[in-house]
C-alpha cells in the first residue's frame, strides 16, 4: 500500500473519531497524536494513533482496524465465531451463520462489526452486518460481509 498523503488531524476530527468508536464499540481511543494516512489505489483511509494503525474509515465512517480491536478490546459490536470458522474468516471469507456462537444483540443490519474468535477473544476481521445481531446465530446464510481481515494489506501496513 502506497501512501498518498499524511497529516495530523484537528481536535474536532479526533473528537468525531473518538465519539463514533465509543458509540459503536464501547471503547475509548486515546492517544497523543492522530495522523490521517491517505492510501493510493484504495477507498480506505487509515488513522495512526500514536503511530499505530488503530482506526480506519469505511465509507467515511471511522472504525477500529483488526489491530485496533485487538489493542482496545471492544465490548459492543462484536460477532464471535467458533474454531471452525477461524481459518476462513482470517483469509477474508464472509461470515456464515453456522460459524457464529454469539453476536451482540445491539448490532443492526448495516452496522460495522468486529469478528472475534471464541477461545481467546482475538479479533480476526472487520465487516458489515447483513442482519441484526439477534438473528445472526442459526443454521444457514451469510450474516457478515468481510471488509478487512488478519493478514490483508491494511493489517500489514506499517508506519
Amino acid at each position: 500500500m502506497q501512501v498518498k498523503s499524511r497529516h495530523h488531524l484537528r481536535s474536532d476530527e479526533v473528537a468525531a473519531i473518538q465519539e463514533a468508536v465509543a458509540d459503536g464499540l464501547d471503547v475509548d481511543v486515546d492517544g497523543d497524536t492522530f495522523e490521517l494516512v491517505e492510501l493510493e489505489d484504495t477507498a480506505v483511509d487509515l488513522v495512526l494513533v500514536d503511530g499505530q494503525p488503530l482506526v480506519f474509515y469505511v465509507d467515511a465512517e471511522p472504525f477500529l482496524t483488526v489491530r485496533g480491536a485487538n489493542a482496545l478490546e471492544p465490548s459492543a459490536g462484536v460477532v464471535t465465531v467458533d474454531a471452525g470458522a477461524i481459518s476462513f474468516v482470517s483469509d477474508g471469507a464472509d461470515v456464515m451463520r453456522p460459524g457464529i456462537v454469539e453476536a451482540d444483540a445491539g448490532i443492526a443490519d448495516g452496522d460495522l462489526v468486529v469478528v472475534a474468535e471464541e477461545t481467546h477473544g482475538k479479533a480476526l476481521a472487520v465487516g458489515r452486518a447483513l442482519t441484526d445481531g439477534d438473528a445472526m446465530v442459526g443454521d444457514s446464510g451469510k450474516v457478515v460481509s468481510s471488509i478487512h481481515h488478519v493478514g490483508d494489506e491494511l493489517y500489514q501496513f506499517t508506519a
